[in-house]
């Protein structure tokens, strides 16, 4: 079985004159009248289930995920192995599945999303500035924009 990339998953019809099938997961023969088809093999549908979490694959859509003898769901794969990037402030890996608050193309982590000269925290609809890719908070903004450097606000 090849192993570490996205898959699909299709619901077949069980064709009663074709040979018989056995499911991958438990090695029976199917006799439902349908089957999953998923890494070039047949399954029950209550036997392809995530490794983690253990919900039927079928139920969740079209796709499962496989990596390091796993078969896993999209949540499980990207929560286990899945990054978003970098935090524009810190620097440090975001996992996929954090919340993050985001200005123009910079990603951060929530505990960084502050004013990078005083800390100030923001929250969700307070005004920040961009300048220079850094945030800033207004009082630091008017400071530096009163010395002759802005960019627009953000909200």
């Amino acid at each position: 079985m090849v192993f570490d990339k996205e898959e699909s998953v299709s619901l077949v019809p069980l064709h009663s004159k074709g040979k018989p099938r056995l499911c991958a997961g438990c090695n029976r023969r199917i006799r439902e009248r349908f089957m999953l088809q998923a890494l070039d093999r047949y399954w029950h549908e209550d036997c392809l289930k995530c490794a983690c979490c253990d919900c039927r694959l079928g139920e969740l859509g079209s796709t499962l995920f496989t990596k390091a003898n796993l078969i896993l769901c999209r949540r499980d794969y990207l929560r286990l192995f899945g990054t978003t990037g970098n935090c524009a402030a810190c620097g440090k890996i975001i996992p996929a599945l954090e919340m993050v608050m985001r200005a123009r193309d910079n990603v951060y982590h929530l505990d960084c999303f502050a004013c990078q000269l005083c800390s100030q925290r923001f929250y969700m609809g307070d005004m920040f500035f961009l300048k220079n890719n850094k945030i800033l908070c207004q009082q630091d903004y008017e400071e530096g924009h009163r010395n002759g450097n802005s960019e627009m606000p953000t909200r």
